[in-house]
C-alpha cells in the first residue's frame, strides 16, 4: 500500500498493532516509499489510456457468500479464454500491476505459499483472485480491513448491503471499482468474470454502473458455511492480521451478521434484475455435475458457446475428482443456532423445511 493508503488505516486504529505482529508492520511501512514511486510511475505511464479503455462487454459476477463455491466456480469459469479475471498480483498490487506483474510472477512465486491455509486449495500470483482484495489496497472501504485488526470492530460493515453506504463512502468505492475494471479491461482487452462474495449485497449498485452485467449466485447448506466461514477467517486472522487475535465472539458476530445483511440486500434488489441476466446454482448440484451446471449457466446467460471449453472443464474435474473438503463439524446446539440465525436463506433455497 502506499502511505496515503497505509497510514491512514494504521492511525484509524490508533497503532494498534500486536509486538509479535510488529515486523510486518514494519515492512509494509519501509516499503511504502517504493509503493509509491511505483504508483506514480504507472500513473503517468497508463492513466491516459486506462480512462480511455472501453469496456469489450459488461462484466459477469459471481456472487455467493463465502465458502458457497465461489473460488471453486470462479476457477472452471475462468478457463474459458473469452473471460479474464483479475489475478492474485493485480489485486494486491492494483496501484502499480501494470508496470511489476511480469517481474513478480516470472521470479516472485516463492513470495506466497503454494496451498492457501484455509481449505489446502492452490494459491499463486496468476491465479484468479477477488477484485474486493484490490478495492480495499486502492483505500476502497472495504470490511476486508477487519483482515489487519481483528481485534477491533469490523470496519464499513455497513458496505455489505447497497444501500446503506454513506454517500462519501460509496462515491470513493465507485470510483475504485470503475478505474479498477477499466485497468483490467485494458491490460486483458477481454469480458471481466468477477468474484467477491461482498458484492453480494451491492447488487443494485452493480446493475447502476453496469446495466447489462450478468450474475451467477452460488448457495450453500448454511450448516456447512458456517464452521467453514470461521475457519477461513481464523486462518487469516492467524496468518496475516498485524493482531494476535483474541475476540472469538467478534469474529462470530461478523460471520453471523454479514450473512443477514448480505442476503437482506440481495433479495430485495433482485426483483429489478432481469431473470435472463441471473442465475442461482447450488453448490451441491455443481459439485456433483460440474458440467451439467456450467453448461445450464451458458445458456440461461446467453454466454455463448461452451464447445472449445468444454474439454478443459472435463479435465479440471477429472483433477478436482480427488480434492477433499475440509471435515468441520458442528454439535446440535450450534446447529440449531445456524438455522435460526439465517432462517431466511436456509428455507429460500431448500435447507430447511418449511
Amino acid at each position: 500500500m502506499p502511505p496515503e493508503v497505509w497510514f491512514p488505516i494504521l492511525a484509524r486504529n490508533r497503532f494498534g498493532v500486536s509486538l509479535s505482529r510488529l515486523h510486518y508492520a514494519l515492512g509494509v511501512s519501509a516499503f511504502c516509499p517504493v509503493t509509491s514511486m511505483l504508483a506514480i510511475a504507472q500513473k503517468l505511464g497508463w492513466s491516459r489510456a486506462i480512462a480511455k479503455t472501453q469496456l469489450k462487454r459488461p462484466p459477469v459476477f459471481i456472487l455467493g457468500h463465502w465458502r458457497s463455491g465461489t473460488t471453486l466456480l470462479h476457477e472452471y469459469l475462468g478457463l474459458d479464454p473469452q473471460f479474464a479475471s483479475p489475478t492474485t498480483y493485480q489485486c494486491f498490487a492494483p496501484w502499480h500491476f501494470l508496470l511489476t506483474e511480469g517481474l513478480i510472477a516470472r521470479y516472485g512465486n516463492w513470495l506466497l505459499p503454494d496451498r492457501r491455509p484455509m481449505d489446502n486449495m492452490k494459491a499463486g500470483w496468476a491465479l484468479p483472485q477477488e477484485d474486493e482484495f484490490a478495492l480495499m489496497n486502492l483505500g476502497a472501504p472495504s470490511p476486508y480491513l477487519r483482515l489487519m485488526f481483528p481485534n477491533h470492530p469490523v470496519p464499513f460493515a455497513e458496505t455489505l448491503d447497497s444501500a446503506r453506504f454513506a454517500p462519501k463512502d460509496l462515491k470513493v468505492w465507485r470510483q475504485q471499482l470503475e478505474w479498477f475494471v477499466k485497468a483490467l479491461t485494458y491490460k486483458t482487452r477481454k469480458q471481466l468474470l468477477l468474484k467477491s462474495p461482498p458484492h453480494t449485497g451491492r447488487l443494485a449498485i452493480l446493475r447502476q454502473m453496469y446495466p447489462e452485467s450478468k450474475f451467477i449466485h452460488i448457495v450453500r447448506d448454511p450448516r456447512k458455511l458456517y464452521p467453514s466461514t470461521m475457519k477461513l477467517w481464523n486462518s487469516l486472522d492467524e496468518n496475516q492480521a498485524l493482531q494476535s487475535p483474541t475476540d472469538q465472539s467478534r469474529l462470530e458476530s461478523f460471520v453471523l451478521d454479514s450473512l443477514v445483511s448480505m442476503y437482506h440486500a440481495f433479495e430485495r434488489d433482485r426483483s429489478s434484475v432481469p431473470e435472463s441476466q441471473i442465475i442461482d446454482v447450488r453448490y451441491e448440484t455443481f459439485i456433483a455435475k460440474p458440467i451439467d451446471t456450467l453448461e445450464k449457466i451458458y445458456q440461461h446467460l446467453g454466454l455463448g458457446s461452451f464447445d472449445s471449453v468444454r474439454s478443459s472443464w472435463e479435465a479440471k474435474s477429472e483433477q478436482e475428482r480427488g480434492y477433499q473438503t475440509n471435515k468441520l463439524q458442528i454439535d446440535p446446539q450450534q446447529e440449531a443456532m445456524i438455522l435460526d440465525r439465517w432462517s431466511d436463506y436456509a428455507r429460500k433455497y431448500g435447507y430447511l423445511d418449511t
